[in-house]
């Protein structure tokens, strides 16, 4: 039990603090005692975890169409560690230099610039916004 001396506008209180039981206290105040009823703390609110944007979003920010057939993956540029693809800069049929970035890969909480290896056309995306690749996914096609 705790016990507390408090003096307000010159009036002497002594208030002793019993146990707590769920939200109920028993407090006595210069030796008379009260029920007193705590609000109960409120749960913290869980949040919800978005593994990909909403299709609205997800179309808005994917301009880019993907590969409506098998790719031939040996020409593509492929994820260099596992991520979440934070944006796509290059669409089909699109003309390329090497050094210029076709892909914004989000990898360990870094935005991850890949560039394209050789000049070329972009024949195929084979990804999009949003969309989380492992190692070694093929992302973008140049021939």
């Amino acid at each position: 039990m705790k016990e507390y001396k408090y003096t307000i506008n010159g009036n002497k209180y002594e208030v002793a603090i019993g146990d707590v039981v769920e939200n109920i206290v028993t407090v006595t105040v210069n030796g008379e005692e009260f029920k007193v009823e705590m609000e109960k703390e409120p749960e913290p609110e869980k949040k919800k975890v978005v593994v990909q944007p909403a299709a609205a979003a997800a179309k808005k920010a994917d301009d880019a169409p993907k590969a409506a057939g098998p790719v031939d993956a040996k020409n593509a540029i492929k994820a260099p560690l596992p991520g979440v693809i934070i944006e796509v800069k290059v669409a089909v049929g699109d003309e390329v230099k090497a050094g210029d970035t076709v892909v914004v890969l989000e990898a360990m909480k870094m935005a991850n610039n890949l560039t394209a290896d050789k000049a070329g056309k972009v024949t195929a995306v084979c990804v999009s916004v949003g969309e989380s690749v492992m190692e070694d996914t093929p992302l973008v096609v140049i021939e």
